[in-house]
C-alpha cells in the first residue's frame, strides 16, 4: 500500500495482496518512467507492451480457464486499474481489453465465439475496443447512426466511430450498430469486427488529446464492411442496449477506481514534495496552510475509497446497481480533480512543468468527469432513483 493508504482495501485478500505485489513488480519493469514518456511521444503503448502483459498473465485476468484465462474475478481487475493509476500509466487501456471487451464475450457470447476469441484476447493476438461513440452520438446511445444491414450470411456494416480507445490497435472491436433503425433503443446489436479480415474498416487519424496521451483514441470508418452473421454477440439481434445497459455500472466503477488511485498517487507525490521543499527556512509541510490542505484531501480521498470499496464488495456480490454506480463515477471523479488541482497548487510553479507526475495526473484526471457517461448524465440518473 501507498504512505496514504497504509492498509490493504477490505475486499483484498491473502491472494490479492500477493497478485497486488507481484503486479507493482511488473509494471515497475515494463513501465518505466523513461519507457512511458516514449509511449505518451509517440500517442501509444506499444504492442511488446502489450505482449509482456500478455506473457506475464495480466490479459484475461478474470477469463475463465476453459478459454486460457486465469480465472480471477473483478478483484483482479481492480488491482490492475490501481497500479495503473499509481504510476501514471492512464493510457495502457489494459482495464478496457480485460474488464470490459473480454467480459462482453464471456458474458453474452455463444459458447463458439468464447471458444473463438477468448483465448486471443488472453494471448494477446487481439487487442481490443468498444465502438460506441459518433460524431453526432455520445452519451445518447439511442442516437447513433452506424447499420448493420443483414443480406445472407452477412451484415454489412456501414458508419463512423469516434473517441475510440485502443482505436489505433485494436484487432477486435465490438462495435455498436442499428441491425433494425426502425425499433429504436430495440434494434441495436453488438457486432464482433475482426479488423484483420474486415475490407471496407479504415482507421483515421489517432486523435490529439489534452491528457491521457499514450491512449491511442482514434476515429473509426466501416465502409460497407461484410461481417460474418456468427459474430453478432449473442447470436440474437436487438439485446445490443440490454447488453449495453447491464454492464455500464461496472464501467462507471471502474473509473472511480481509476479515479481513487489517481487521488492516491497525487497525494503521495505531494506529501513527499512538501517534506523535503523548504521556503523561509522550513519545510512546507510545517506550514499550517500546506498541513490543512492536505488534511482536506487525504480526508476526502478516504472517503472515496469507502465509498469504492464498498462499491467493489456490492460488485462481487451482485448487488451493485446503476444509480450507485452513477454515484461513483460523477463524485469520486470530481474529488480526483479537485484533490489533483489542490495537490499541484502545492507544488507552485514546479506542478505546471511537465517532468512533474502532478502535471500529467492534472492533464489525465480531466477527462473522467466525461468519459463513461458525462457526469451531468450521472445525475439525471441519480435523480430518477429521488421519487422510487
Amino acid at each position: 500500500m501507498s504512505g496514504v493508504f497504509a492498509a490493504p482495501s477490505r475486499w483484498m485478500d491473502e491472494e490479492t495482496i500477493l497478485f497486488d505485489e507481484s503486479i507493482a513488480r511488473f509494471f515497475a519493469e515494463a513501465a518505466t518512467p523513461q519507457r512511458m514518456e516514449a509511449w505518451r511521444q509517440a500517442g501509444i503503448v506499444e504492442r511488446a507492451a502489450w505482449n509482456e502483459a500478455a506473457e506475464a498473465g495480466l490479459l484475461g485476468v478474470s477469463v475463465s480457464p476453459d478459454y486460457g484465462g486465469a480465472g480471477g474475478d473483478f478483484r483482479h481487475e481492480a488491482v490492475i486499474m490501481r497500479r495503473l493509476g499509481l504510476i501514471g500509466a492512464e493510457g495502457w487501456a489494459i482495464p478496457l481489453h480485460n474488464a470490459i471487451c473480454a467480459a462482453y464475450i464471456e458474458k453474452y457470447g455463444t459458447e463458439a465465439q468464447k471458444q473463438r476469441w477468448l483465448p486471443l484476447i488472453v494471448s494477446g493476438e487481439r487487442i481490443t475496443a468498444v465502438a460506441m461513440t459518433e460524431p453526432g452520438a455520445g452519451s445518447d446511445l439511442r442516437a447513433i447512426r452506424t447499420t448493420a444491414r443483414r443480406e445472407g450470411d452477412h451484415y454489412v456494416l456501414q458508419g463512423q466511430k469516434t473517441f475510440i480507445t485502443n482505436g489505433q490497435l485494436a484487432e477486435l472491436i465490438i462495435v455498436v450498430a442499428k441491425t433494425d433503425p426502425e425499433a429504436g433503443g430495440k434494434g441495436i446489436s453488438l457486432l464482433l469486427v475482426d479488423t484483420t479480415e474486415a475490407p471496407g474498416f479504415s482507421r483515421g487519424r489517432n486523435l490529439d488529446k489534452i491528457g491521457v496521451e499514450m491512449g491511442d483514441t482514434s476515429e473509426l470508418f466501416f465502409d460497407n464492411v461484410r461481417v460474418p452473421v456468427e459474430n453478432l454477440l449473442g447470436g440474437e439481434e436487438g439485446q445490443g442496449l440490454y447488453q449495453l445497459m447491464k454492464e455500464l455500472p461496472k464501467e462507471r466503477l471502474i473509473i472511480a477506481i481509476e479515479c481513487l488511485a489517481i487521488m492516491e498517487a497525487a497525494l503521495d507525490h505531494t506529501i513527499a514534495y512538501v517534506q523535503e521543499r523548504r521556503a523561509f527556512g522550513q519545510r512546507l509541510l510545517d506550514f499550517q496552510n500546506t498541513q490543512f490542505v492536505l488534511a482536506e484531501c487525504k480526508t476526502e480521498a478516504t472517503i472515496a475509497r469507502t465509498f469504492v470499496d464498498d462499491c467493489i464488495v456490492r460488485f462481487g456480490e451482485g448487488a451493485l446497481d446503476a444509480a450507485t454506480a452513477s454515484m461513483a463515477k460523477y463524485w469520486v471523479s470530481e474529488q480526483a480533480q479537485k484533490i489533483v488541482d489542490a495537490c499541484l497548487q502545492l507544488f507552485g510553479g514546479y506542478g505546471y512543468m511537465t517532468e512533474y507526475p502532478i502535471a500529467q495526473m492534472y492533464k489525465d484526471v480531466r477527462v473522467k468527469r466525461i468519459y463513461g457517461g458525462a457526469n451531468e448524465i450521472m445525475k439525471v440518473l441519480i435523480a430518477r432513483t429521488l421519487e422510487q
